[in-house]
């Protein structure tokens, strides 16, 4: 019988079709049943179902290089950068963006009086990698984050012009302001925002391995154990907490529907974008406390790390929510990104009032008009004078529009070559002495790279 099989080709292949289906059910039935063994038939499936993805991507973007991200087409037709009205601000723009002449991410300061680029950070992303010792926690460094796909993630500036940043799930890093390599710190997976607090230190969410004692407890796999950390400028880590530790602690778990067994199999549970340090006292918060983001559960967390304590849990009109900002002695602003399944067209700022704990809309007649929409990141930022400049991080686009609610400018992350590249959390800065200070810095800059 065999001998016969072995002698048509045809029917040979149908018999191994037949036998890898059985293998590819066994593995699927095994992985929704949360077994852990067959890891390496695991990666050989990823990567045979993945050749008609990649395939399909080599084609839209007539490219052989899958690993530099693909162009963005949204605003093809849009200029690099448009003034519609002229107001010369006291204010610099970092603004990360990945550069499609160069193939790799930058960081630029723009002087806001006239959108002139007047310095640019550009380290060498090569050296700072050959330096990780941690392979196993990052094993796909030199692939995720080689420098055709690096990207700067909410870098922070600061006074002496040195600038800290991540790759996003990636080591942290200092720079001096002529891009040396000061300092990495590989201890844990860093991500998203980072934020200096009234002790000049700076939040930054992580990633936890090994993982916090709930998530060994339970033994639960793949889990994207989120955390807040405070680093210091020195890159090392004085204080670090699971997200799932003070939900748990704070008796939020059980009471919201969002945590049970199925959704712990996605790993991706909490998903913590920002981290709002409060600076000052007021009526309600106090100076050291945090405003967490958490994504995936669509909520704003009110916590206090002395006390360990959630103040206030806050969910309403936002889905899938990025960047809270304290804008007021009573108020904060969120970057709703909008993701209901309805009425999602585009993304929303919303103002949560403490005090009448209520939320409004603002400006969204003109982010609608504008058909502004990000589905992931993205970011809000509001000027002294009320002025409001929003972050499309998904197609490249920064506007500002003015306290009337009149577009000030608009720009578009257009390189040389004429491709549109993301934009990874930019940052305003209006500290008049930190301006004279970096400006004095770039008008005696004795960079050699």
């Amino acid at each position: 019988m065999l001998k016969k099989i072995f002698s048509y080709p045809a029917l040979l292949a149908i018999v191994i079709s037949i036998i890898g289906l059985i293998l590819l059910a066994s593995l699927l039935r095994g992985h929704f049943e949360g077994r852990k063994n067959f890891h390496s038939l695991k990666e050989i499936t990823i990567f045979l179902s993945e050749i008609p993805k990649t395939a399909k991507t080599m084609i839209k973007y007539k490219t052989f290089n899958i690993n530099k991200p693909p162009p963005l087409k949204k605003h093809k037709d849009k200029q690099n950068f448009q003034q519609f009205i002229p107001n010369q601000r006291e204010a610099l723009l970092i603004l990360p963006r990945y550069d499609h002449s160069l193939s790799r991410s930058v960081v630029e300061v723009i002087d806001l009086k006239n959108f002139k680029k007047i310095h640019t950070y550009k380290h060498n992303i090569d050296e700072m990698n050959q330096r990780l010792s941690n392979i196993k926690e990052f094993a796909r460094l030199n692939i995720d984050d080689a420098p055709i796909r690096f990207e700067y993630r909410h870098p922070l500036v600061l006074e002496d012009g040195s600038l800290i940043s991540d790759s996003d799930y990636s080591i942290e890093f200092k720079i001096d302001f002529c891009s040396n390599l000061i300092w990495i710190n590989e201890e844990e997976k860093f991500h998203h925002s980072k934020m200096l607090d009234h002790e000049k230190n700076i939040w930054v969410p992580g990633q936890l391995r090994p993982f916090s004692k709930y998530i060994n407890e339970y033994q639960i796999e793949d889990f994207h154990d989120d955390a807040i950390m405070k680093i210091n400028s020195d890159g090392k880590i004085l204080y670090k907490k699971s997200v799932f530790e003070i939900l748990v602690e704070n008796k939020i778990l059980p009471q919201n529907y969002g945590f049970n067994h199925q959704s712990f199999k996605n790993g991706d549970l909490i998903h913590l974008n920002d981290i709002e340090p409060v600076l000052t006292d007021g009526d309600y918060w106090k100076k050291g406390d945090l405003f967490l983001s958490i994504r995936f559960k669509s909520a704003i967390i009110h916590y206090r790390p002395s006390t360990n304590k959630i103040l206030n849990y806050i969910i309403g009109p936002f889905a899938e929510q990025h960047d809270v900002d304290i804008i007021s002695n009573k108020e904060i602003s969120i970057f709703n990104n909008n993701n209901f399944i309805f009425n999602n067209e585009h993304s929303e700022i919303l103002i949560y009032n403490f005090e009448k704990k209520n939320f409004k809309k603002i400006f969204n007649n003109q982010l609608k008009k504008e058909n502004f929409k990000t589905e992931t990141q993205g970011l809000s930022h509001f000027f002294k004078d009320g002025s409001l400049m929003v972050e499309e991080q998904n197609h490249g686009r920064i506007i500002l529009f003015n306290n009337k609610g009149e577009k000030e400018w608009e720009f578009v992350n257009r390189s040389k070559n004429g491709n549109i590249g993301f934009i990874s959390w930019s940052r305003v800065i209006e500290d008049k002495f930190f301006i004279e200070k970096f400006k004095s810095l770039v008008e005696n800059k004795k960079c050699i790279n």
